[in-house]
């Protein structure tokens, strides 16, 4: 069975009707042969987490890699908690990658990344930078696209021919 009902299986929650009709927008938009670039709007809270990591398991379903960019280390470490443990029960174990990683801790992140042995990434702009190569990459989740420069976007679009997925939340304005 695919991974992504197995993840659905294993959700303590139900999917709402919303998050089913996006992912399968979204799964529709990965099958076809030009790159997708879509934005996930969505409240604080709205799920668009668990869309993209569905997202996620199609593509490595695939043969793919993904990327999970944040724009802080705090954010994409909170991506990298919440995706391992809904993933590793699955065999996919993500690999967190970030500037403030020791030396010899990111050169192990890089290894497992260009060989393939990764096929999810997490982490900071630390995943754009040159010497940061992916074996097969195939979609990248953007959280919080817009705190990312114009360079750095289109680093990731020199690793490759990729899906783009950008979940973007916002708040209601208190009265």
């Amino acid at each position: 069975q695919k991974l992504t009902a197995h993840l659905i299986k294993a959700l303590p929650f139900a999917l709402t009707n919303a998050q089913q009709r996006t992912f399968a927008e979204i799964s529709r938009d990965l099958a076809q042969s030009h790159p997708m670039q879509r934005l996930l709007l969505g409240d604080v809270g709205s799920g668009k987490t668990i869309v993209a990591a569905l997202a996620a398991l199609q593509a490595i379903e695939n043969g793919y890699q993904v990327a999970f960019l944040a724009p802080t280390e705090i954010l994409a470490e909170q991506h990298y908690l919440k995706l391992r443990d809904w993933l590793e029960p699955l065999g996919i174990a993500p690999v967190w990658l970030s500037g403030s990683l020791k030396k010899k801790e990111k050169q192990l992140a890089a290894e497992k990344i260009a060989s393939g042995e990764t096929l999810l990434a997490i982490g900071t702009h630390a995943l754009f930078q040159e010497k940061i190569s992916f074996h097969k990459l195939g979609l990248a989740i953007v959280d919080e696209q817009h705190k990312f420069g114009v360079q750095q976007r289109l680093a990731l679009h020199k690793k490759g021919h990729t899906d783009v997925l950008a979940p973007e939340g916002h708040t209601e304005p208190h009265q």
